[in-house]
């Protein structure tokens, strides 16, 4: 197995199939999954919620056996089979290699290029996720995890492959970028010293992730009313002034959609634009009502078989300004 200069390899390929030994392994440093997640490109995960992941106070939720997980798994090594039948170019296993300079940095590689100081990163995806790849393009995520993996390494180029919708296959080169690694490493250099080492959390932000990650952290339950900061008044402020921009975009909308349902009458369909660059289709198509359940009537007549099929749902917190 080829050594890389820099690197010590931590876990062997043969040994990362001892999920629970490679996620203890893992939350030690910052690999590069989660260097898209620190400097904000990925569309899964927010900086607080890895925080939380990293310094303990949650556990990483096990997607191992969720569907595209688990299919992105089995199809890994076809992925990479299908690199070399269209390259030409060999390449081997290798497992989980930290800095040694820096022993937060860890590179969890797929595969490293046989006879070529180059790795490769193999990954399947949806057939909606076609027009990201399109040409020259790679997710941002991608992008940021391949330069991750060259900084850990000092390899000058990674390749991507990628099987998409089961049915359409795209492998591209990715050359080293020192601009972004250099940014890269401060953000990530901030995040384990500052918020993780120092458990100063990252800042907040508006995506679902961030939601999800403060409403599992902080369950609720004190009752006793707690004293915001002054400055606390600007942040409220702001938020009513940005629901009553949302409410008004809201409205136009509707009202945009309204009067081209009106011009379109009784057909479902409409089309606009002379080509593919500036016109397009309109559907405003009747759907079978759905079919639910009178649960009050059932309770009062039936409370037996209400009592035997009620699924309650998780408790939850509930946010408003009183």
């Amino acid at each position: 197995m080829a050594k890389i200069e820099g690197c010590n390899l931590i876990m062997k390929a043969s040994e990362m199939e001892d999920r629970a030994a490679w996620l203890k392994l893992r939350n030690k440093g910052l690999g590069g999954s989660d260097a898209g997640i620190i400097v904000g490109v990925n569309p899964w995960k927010s900086p607080y919620q890895l925080w939380l992941e990293k310094t303990g106070q949650v556990e990483p939720e096990d997607i191992s056996e969720k569907e595209a997980v688990y299919w992105g798994t089995q199809l890994e090594d076809m992925v990479a089979r299908e690199f070399t039948k269209r390259t030409g170019k060999k390449v081997q296993r290798h497992g989980m290699l930290k800095s040694a300079a820096y022993p937060f940095l860890l590179a969890n590689v797929d595969r490293l290029v046989v006879g070529e100081d180059a790795g490769l990163e193999c990954k399947t995806t949806s057939a909606f996720k076609y027009k990201d790849w399109e040409g020259d393009n790679v997710p941002d995520s991608y992008y940021v995890q391949c330069q991750h993996y060259m900084m850990v390494t000092g390899l000058p180029r990674w390749y991507i492959a990628a099987l998409i919708g089961g049915q359409h296959y795209v492998w591209k080169c990715i050359e080293r970028n020192e601009d972004d690694i250099e940014a890269l490493f401060a953000a990530e250099h901030v995040f384990w010293t500052k918020n993780v080492t120092c458990g100063i959390p990252p800042e907040v932000d508006g995506s679902v992730s961030c939601a999800e990650a403060l409403r599992e952290h902080f369950h609720g339950g004190d009752v006793e009313a707690v004293r915001l900061p002054e400055d606390i008044a600007t942040e409220i402020e702001s938020i009513h002034r940005f629901e009553e921009a949302k409410r008004q975009a809201e409205e136009e909308i509707r009202a945009g959609e309204n009067r081209i349902k009106a011009l379109m009458g009784d057909h479902e369909v409409a089309i606009y634009g002379d080509d593919e660059h500036t016109g397009g289709r309109i559907t405003w198509k009747t759907r079978k009502g759905n079919t639910t359940i009178d649960t009050k009537r059932l309770r009062a007549e039936r409370p037996d078989i209400y009592e035997q099929y009620k699924r309650e749902g998780k408790p939850c917190r509930i946010f408003r300004f009183c």
